[in-house]
């Protein structure tokens, strides 16, 4: 069967650098972890092989977090020039391999515009990789409103990922235990997915949906605990009086859910309590998580219809994203 994995991430020396000089994000340091460095600067051959390997036939190259967005904006902005240059080149070598999801500049909404508009006809362009706050500036700020307008003119798909909590909520939420204990419970062990949740959660409660209607929101891990709370985050519904609709009519109009590298039997079926099977989209996580053949095969032959299992490990990447 036909495999796209529309979450790969990646990154360039150049943002590496920024990141680790400037001290702008301690999750960074989450990427040291035995050969991610080096898988994370690799978008060529090397990748193609592992690509081979677990049977995946196209990637969607997302740069890896946190991204460019916590940086100054003039750097921000240069250094997501060269990665959106980087991705549109490898997939200019890789054209039946790859596509790329945008990195853009948001701690400069203006400029984050216009990069989004200058890589409108890139090679190989068919998402955008973001993140649910740039500084103290939420996605759903009406600073960014153009900018989602312009995603959803363009068909581009925002790929929502978890960012690490602000240091205010660090401090409420997180500290008390040692260094790599704390970091972790902000990040990859809990604190991410609340914030990547919270974000999505903003954007409706902000309108940007009715604003937008287009506007299509992709949200990784299994809908990073919104989605199994959706009963519970409905009930906002009823204080929410300026929406046109339900807070959850929206996740099944302009939300879909990756799998994120989680491939277990039990996510989807839980999954299918709150959404449909065209809604779900396979996501490897890479190289963070390294899926096999059988993972997946394993995790799509929980469903016992054929269309649906071909929807969720290409059908569905390819008509959101227009491979």
């Amino acid at each position: 069967m036909r495999v796209v994995a529309i979450e790969e991430h990646w990154t360039t020396p150049g943002i590496d650098r920024a990141l680790r000089a400037g001290g702008h994000d301690e999750s960074v340091v989450l990427n040291d972890r035995g050969d991610i460095p080096e898988r994370l600067l690799d978008i060529g051959e090397q990748r193609i092989r592992v690509m081979d390997d677990a049977g995946v036939d196209v990637q969607i190259l997302s740069l890896a977090p946190p991204g460019t967005q916590g940086l100054p904006a003039a750097e921000a902005a240069a250094l997501s020039r060269d990665a959106n240059d980087r991705a549109a080149e490898a997939v200019a070598r890789y054209p039946d391999r790859l596509r790329a999801m945008t990195t853009l500049p948001t701690s400069d909404p203006d400029a984050a515009v216009a990069e989004l508009a200058r890589t409108a006809d890139a090679t190989g362009h068919v998402g955008i990789m973001s993140y649910g706050r740039s500084g103290d500036r939420p996605l759903d700020d009406p600073a960014h409103d153009e900018l989602l307008g312009a995603a959803a003119a363009l068909g581009r798909p925002v790929f929502l990922h978890p960012q690490i909590p602000s240091d205010t909520t660090r401090d409420a939420s997180y500290r008390g235990f040692d260094a790599t204990v704390e970091l972790a419970l902000a990040t990859f062990g809990w604190g991410w997915h609340l914030e990547a949740g919270t974000a999505a959660l903003r954007l409706i409660l902000r309108g940007t949906f009715d604003r937008h209607p287009d506007l299509q929101l992709v949200l990784g891990h299994w809908g990073e605990m919104l989605l199994f709370a959706l009963d519970r985050a409905d009930s906002l519904s009823n204080v929410a009086g300026h929406l046109d609709r339900r807070v959850a009519d929206y996740f099944r109009t302009n939300i879909h859910i990756a799998t994120s590298g989680m491939l277990a039997p039990r996510l989807l079926r839980h999954a299918l309590e709150y959404t449909t099977a065209d809604r779900i989209l396979f996501s490897g996580d890479y190289p963070f998580h390294r899926g096999t053949a059988d993972e997946l095969t394993a995790l799509l032959e929980t469903l016992p219809d054929q269309d649906d299992r071909e929807r969720i490990a290409h059908a569905n990447a390819e008509t959101l994203y227009g491979l």
